[in-house]
């Protein structure tokens, strides 16, 4: 009988050693050319402007300046509304929009999931079919209720339509049924537990990967993307929104404001990705 190949007291896939290490190499040199364009990024954040200039362009800086980021706060601070405002803006809409994504999302999976109503299969069928369809197809139907409520040019516009994610609650449903046993549930309701205190005590701690996921994907779109495109108050707007007003007036500024948006949802995504790739495995989202 062969024997099986373990590492770390796990069995893994019995593959000769040289395959793992071709495997390896391939894989080392893919990663290698995704991270050049990021890299480039950064080295031309530092650069001054005669090493911008050189062409062809190099994947290093010579005598690397933060004369970029100083730009970019003298330009922005140079308009007539701060940068300080851009940035409370985009905290307070990435915030308060992934928190509202994540509690109604694992709400309503949870209910969905575990909660025996008329309606249940078809009402997660329809969840199902929205992922199909584009917001742009929804558009004008989308801005004819947001003049109804009285939301164009306000904060709300920006937070409360990213709550009705159906990617997030698709997520969440996924991972709901797959890790949490009704046998659980039932117990828990014999015992005399309501089921925001099922919910909360219960299913939150053991899908902690998959509301982790949520609120990394959630932060992560919502902070690149800034505030709605039904906005045009200069003092509502976002950081994000802001750069592209100076990226005409300097390179070097504009490479250096791509660098502290990215800095964020990077930094997140990181501390996070163990868990994103355990919910993704364990959801069939892998594609």
């Amino acid at each position: 009988m062969k024997k099986l190949r373990t590492r770390k007291h796990a069995v893994v896939l019995n593959r000769s050693v040289g395959g793992d290490t071709g495997i390896t190499i391939v894989l080392a040199i893919l990663g290698v050319f995704m991270f050049l364009p990021m890299w480039f990024l950064i080295v031309t954040a530092f650069k001054p402007l005669g090493e911008r200039n050189i062409t062809p362009p190099r994947f290093y800086v010579a005598k690397p300046t933060l004369q970029n980021f100083i730009d970019l706060f003298t330009n922005m601070n140079a308009t007539w509304v701060p940068i300080s405002r851009y940035i409370f803006n985009t905290i307070v809409i990435s915030v308060l929009a992934t928190l509202g994504c994540l509690i109604l999302g694992s709400l309503t999976a949870y209910a969905l999931s575990k909660i025996r109503f008329p309606g249940t299969k078809f009402i997660f069928a329809v969840i199902q079919y929205s992922l199909m369809i584009s917001s742009t197809v929804s558009g004008i139907t989308s801005f004819i209720i947001f003049v109804a409520l009285g939301w164009l040019n306000t904060y709300t516009i920006s937070i409360v339509p990213v709550w009705a994610s159906t990617l997030g609650l698709y997520l969440m449903k996924q991972f709901i049924d797959g890790n949490v046993s009704d046998e659980m549930i039932e117990a828990a309701r014999i015992d005399g537990s309501s089921e925001l205190g099922i919910y909360w005590n219960i299913v939150m701690p053991l899908v902690k990967p998959a509301w982790l996921t949520l609120m990394v994907t959630t932060f992560q779109g919502v902070w690149n993307t800034g505030a709605s495109g039904y906005v045009w108050d200069e003092s509502l707007k976002t950081f994000n929104t802001a750069i592209s007003t100076i990226s005409g007036v300097s390179t070097g500024a504009s490479t250096a404001a791509i660098i502290l948006m990215m800095s964020v949802p990077i930094t997140v995504f990181i501390i996070n990705q163990s868990r994103i790739v355990e919910t993704m495995a364990s959801s069939g989202m892998k594609d």
